[in-house]
């Protein structure tokens, strides 16, 4: 934890408090009409709600959300893409051709924009946002895998394990996939931080968490009709969404010079 410093904690703190959270002896979807749009106090510390409802509580089950949302699309999308785009690289051929046209044809539309088509064919909902963002979501890792195992088939290991008559499926397995893991997580990092933000905008505009559950992005949504008499509405949510995110980027910035075989070789020679 040390090597990824405030960073790492703070996701370590959303992590915990999105699970511990559930735990709390709090009904978020009670109404209260009397606490209608308070200001926080000393019972409520992010106060109220348009319909009474304790702010806290509904923020962290929305942090629960966009875990939830972001971990299933990332692993999803790091599978699914790493197969795709390794088998593409080492197959070559008609089967490289197909899959290197499939990824154009995805990357010649706006990742949002696609993703929020399939949010409205298939309709709102969180499973619903997490196939949309996984469809999305694949191409990027697939086409890095790609570029990777192109670069590395051709090596002496690999070269070797074939004149052994070795199969594809275990020189795919043991000789090239664990060669490539690194690039592979540092991109599923951001891929996390990518999906927060998605699914927040898919919540803000309707198609992603439905109420009386909570997301980030409804919040932001339901309070924009009060910023002037209840900020904290909007303010609560979106801090906490720029805090997650930010703290995500920085840690695949950090988690990419510590894996940076070449940056590391230069540092240790000075």
């Amino acid at each position: 934890m040390r090597h990824f410093g405030w960073a790492g904690w703070i996701l370590f703190v959303w992590i915990f408090v999105s699970i511990a959270g559930q735990l709390l002896p709090v009904d978020i979807n009670q109404i209260h009409l009397p606490s209608i749009l308070n200001a926080p106090d000393w019972q409520n510390w992010l106060g109220y709600d348009d319909l009474g409802r304790p702010v806290l509580g509904r923020l962290l089950a929305g942090s629960l959300t966009s875990l939830i949302v972001s971990f299933t699309v990332v692993t999803v999308s790091v599978v699914l893409g790493t197969i795709l785009g390794t088998l593409s690289a080492y197959q070559g051929g008609m089967t490289d051709l197909i899959v290197v046209r499939v990824i154009d044809i995805f990357l010649a539309f706006p990742g949002i924009l696609l993703a929020i088509a399939l949010a409205g064919i298939l309709g709102p909902g969180i499973d619903n946002v997490v196939i949309a963002l996984s469809v999305v979501g694949w191409v990027g890792f697939a086409r890095l895998a790609r570029a990777q195992t192109l670069s590395l088939k051709h090596r002496e290991h690999v070269l070797a394990a074939q004149a052994l008559g070795t199969k594809k499926r275990k020189i795919i397995l043991r000789h090239l996939i664990p060669l490539i893991s690194a690039p592979l997580l540092i991109e599923a990092t951001f891929g996390i931080a990518a999906v927060i933000i998605a699914e927040a905008g898919l919540s803000f505009l309707g198609l992603g968490v439905q109420a009386p559950d909570a997301s980030w992005g409804s919040m932001i949504r339901d309070g924009a009709r009060y910023m002037l008499v209840a900020p904290h509405l909007v303010i609560v949510p979106g801090l906490a969404l720029m805090v997650v995110v930010l703290s995500v980027n920085l840690l695949g910035d950090r988690l990419r010079d510590v894996m940076d075989v070449k940056t590391n070789v230069q540092k240790g020679s000075h």
